[in-house]
């Protein structure tokens, strides 16, 4: 069993959605840490096996909450995807909902029928990357899903007439047979002088929910790597839709290895990553990468047919804050923005990284002038050691720090940000020769505090992000390949001003995970049997105020409101 033959989101022939007929359940087997996991949590008897079709993908996030005014809805792209040719329109303004909105939500709507791989794709509008997404692999008699995302942070795309494009890369022929159809629709909430502002989407590589903030005035796009803002700008943001993808090993880079140890995915530096942005070759930002699993990942498709996991239909961007460089940005000359993935061994591909930059001017000043003043990194540590045996066991550690500061001297006083970020890597990755046990144990925070001091007391934001991942794939007699997965994605935003608490929130979006088949035979011999659930649970007071003033929330909980949404369980 060779991973990349298996675990490839674009390769792993053998584990491609089919007919599936007859099943036993699977016994226990052993997790990273040695003990045993049941066979199907929480059920005496085992699920029935997978037919012809299968439930529609859902997924626990709640939808996007919308207001209660005035809507209109335009289409951006309708296609169908077959081949790695992408589908190209033209995007007109919205009419009729004026020019300013309380909210645009995007809609996906897809479909696809037969054998298929699960597939990445991208929506740009005016050259704006609003929407990253990959696939669910599809039942032979056909599945429809869809995807909604707040993307009001793009409002000054939309009010421009521009080019559209979209690309689901697809293959298509005698065997693949799934054409990936689709029909993206854009929703525009007219503005009520009644109405709070609107906030700016979710926070970017989170699920957490963002504070009511102004949208930007500005979205910009790097040309030729290079970056022109408004001399204006007082504050700046940067996008990176950071994903690893596209075939070979760092679709799944964290169960990579060093070159000495015994495993089919390599990487020099073991599996450590870290997405870094740099400006004129000054390092602005690092963020810890969330570990997205595809639809086909983890040897076994039949884990994500019904639910998929966190983030794998709408993909966060990573967020950085630039603001600490705006007074060398405002100069009106073009500046070089790099955004690299440290780990990823030398001349390898398989990251992409486009950037959006979002961008708050000062109304009152033609030119805000400024200056850099702090940027301060910490060596970074990555560390793998590698322990032979009957099981091998490698241990990494990796993490960084990085400070930086810088003013502005806007028509309100001199504000002055500081961002500092702190991300930290530990996991066990365990194996045996063949790689017929394949486990993994993993957690990664990315813990970001971004101070801003000007007129008045100084107000602080701490996010943390937790991602984990505990998993085992083992081939047993008989060729029954089993995985058992659970993935976390858990996000605490906290905010304040003189020390004094002003607003929080915090999310945990849970998967588990418990499917087995048959490897190596015919499709209508796998007998394929799966047990999947998903909890997704978010608290925040300014949901609840939010939900209160239009009339929407559901029940408070010591000044919170709680959605949790539990029971999204698909058994076959």
């Amino acid at each position: 069993m060779r991973r990349p033959v298996i675990m490839s989101m674009l390769a792993g022939v053998i584990l491609t959605a089919g007919t599936l007929l007859g099943a036993t359940p699977a016994p226990a087997v052993p997790a990273a840490d040695g003990a045993a996991r049941p066979a199907a949590a929480g059920s005496a008897e085992p699920p029935a096996e997978f037919g012809t079709d299968w439930h529609d993908p859902l997924t626990a996030a709640p939808p996007v909450t919308k207001p209660a005014t005035k809507s209109c809805r335009v289409t951006v792209a309708k296609a169908q995807f077959r081949d790695f040719t992408p589908y190209r329109g033209t995007y007109t303004p919205v009419t009729g909902c004026g020019d300013r909105w309380s909210k645009v939500v995007l809609r996906l709507e897809g479909k696809v029928k037969g054998r298929q791989f699960d597939r990445l794709g991208y929506l740009h509008v005016g050259g704006v990357e609003i929407f990253r997404t990959s696939t669910p692999e599809p039942s032979p008699d056909g599945i429809e899903w869809s995807v909604e995302k707040d993307v009001t942070r793009y409002s000054d795309t939309f009010r421009h007439a521009g080019d559209v494009e979209m690309l689901i890369g697809n293959v298509v022929d005698d065997t693949y047979t799934g054409v990936i159809d689709v029909d993206v629709t854009l929703t525009f909430y007219a503005f009520e002088k009644s109405a709070r502002p609107a906030a700016s989407g979710a926070l970017a590589g989170s699920a957490a929910p963002a504070r009511p903030a102004s949208v930007p005035d500005r979205v910009l796009t790097l040309e030729n790597g290079m970056l022109t803002t408004p001399r204006n700008s007082e504050r700046i943001v940067a996008e990176v839709y950071a994903t690893g993808s596209g075939g070979g090993c760092e679709e799944y880079w964290y169960l990579t290895v060093p070159d000495a140890a015994p495993y089919s995915c390599k990487a020099a530096d073991g599996p450590y990553r870290e997405v870094r942005i740099e400006v004129d070759g000054r390092l602005a930002g690092i963020a810890a990468p969330f570990p997205t699993v595809w639809t086909g990942g983890w040897s076994n498709p039949f884990l994500w047919y019904v639910i998929p996991g966190p983030r794998a239909f709408d993909i966060k961007p990573i967020e950085y804050d630039l603001t600490p460089f705006a007074g060398l940005l405002n100069d009106g000359r073009p500046h070089r923005v790099d955004v690299s993935v440290a780990g990823v061994p030398e001349g390898q591909s398989g990251w992409s990284t486009p950037v959006d930059v979002l961008v708050w001017q000062d109304a009152k000043r033609a030119h805000v002038s400024g200056a850099l003043t702090e940027v301060a990194a910490g060596d970074m540590a990555n560390s793998s050691v590698h322990t032979p045996g009957s099981e091998h066991r490698l241990d990494t550690e990796g993490g960084h720090r990085l400070t930086v500061a810088g003013y502005v001297d806007t028509s309100h006083g001199r504000v002055t940000t500081t961002v500092g970020r702190t991300l930290a890597n530990t996991s066990v990755h365990r194996w045996t020769d063949g790689e017929n046990t394949d486990a993994l144990t993993a957690t990664w925070t990315d813990d970001e505090r971004v101070t801003v001091d000007g007129r008045g007391p100084a107000s602080v934001t701490r996010t943390h992000r937790t991602y984990t991942m505990d998993g085992t794939t083992t081939l047993g007699d008989g060729d029954r390949l089993r995985t058992v997965l659970t993935l976390g994605d858990r996000v605490a935003v906290d905010e304040s001003r003189r020390g004094r608490p002003t607003a929080w929130s915090r999310s945990d979006d849970t998967y588990t995970g418990d499917a087995t088949y048959t490897a190596n035979v015919p499709r209508d011999q796998r007998h394929a049997v799966a047990t999947t659930k998903e909890r997704y649970r978010l608290l925040d007071p300014g949901v609840l105020l939010r939900g209160c003033l239009a009339g929407e929330h559901d029940r408070a909980d010591e000044g919170g409101e709680e959605q949790d949404r539990e029971g999204f369980e698909g058994e076959h």
